[in-house]
């Protein structure tokens, strides 16, 4: 195990992301996929709003060559480097989580409010992952800002993808990597 899951608080401190590319088989199995997606709709939600959706991409071939047209449509023919760099990215882990921020308008609850709740919902995704067993990793990259791609995931006009959530087992061990220093990043007032 990379994390430590002996309790709650111990999870939160130890929990680290995995590399999408180094994850490996098995991922979660339907049940505890559900488990984890259930969990991560357990966020702060003004006005019971739900201004989130996820999506399971299961046809991962299906997903790279949305990709592909997605790239193409924006930037011209990819060269051999991009094809193969677009379809690591759609095929990496055993299981892609699509998350979409899907802001309800109109509503006395600020779309800032209702965008946050969203990244939330992927922070508590990657969090029910891993305290399920498994690795997972929240990417965003140019996919997640192309208006193709939002669109066949199903997003309108004003949804935004908060990006993809990678889940699987670890392939190798987790790296620690530097973190900020505590009174860098935290003071009282006043």
């Amino acid at each position: 195990m990379f994390n430590d899951l002996s309790s709650p608080a111990a999870l939160l401190a130890t929990r680290r992301s995995g590399k999408p590319r180094d994850m490996v088989a098995p991922g979660p199995d339907a049940d505890q996929l559900r488990a984890i997606l259930s969990a991560a709709m357990r966020v702060p939600d003004h006005g019971k709003l739900a201004p989130w959706r996820m999506v399971v991409i299961e046809d991962r071939a299906a997903f790279a060559t949305l990709l592909q047209n997605a790239f193409k449509a924006a930037r011209g023919t990819p060269d051999r480097e991009d094809v193969a760099a677009i379809d690591q990215f759609a095929r990496q882990a055993p299981t892609l989580v699509a998350v979409l921020s899907t802001t309800v308008e109109p509503s006395k609850i600020p779309a800032w409010e209702q965008r946050l709740s969203a990244g939330a919902l992927c922070m508590n995704l990657v969090t029910a992952a891993t305290a399920q067993g498994f690795v997972a990793s929240w990417i965003t990259g140019w996919a997640a800002f192309d208006p193709h791609v939002l669109r066949a995931l199903g997003g309108k006009d004003g949804d935004r993808l908060a990006g993809f959530i990678f889940i699987g087992s670890a392939g190798q061990a987790l790296e620690e990597r530097p973190r900020p220093v505590y009174d860098d990043v935290v003071r009282h007032w006043p």
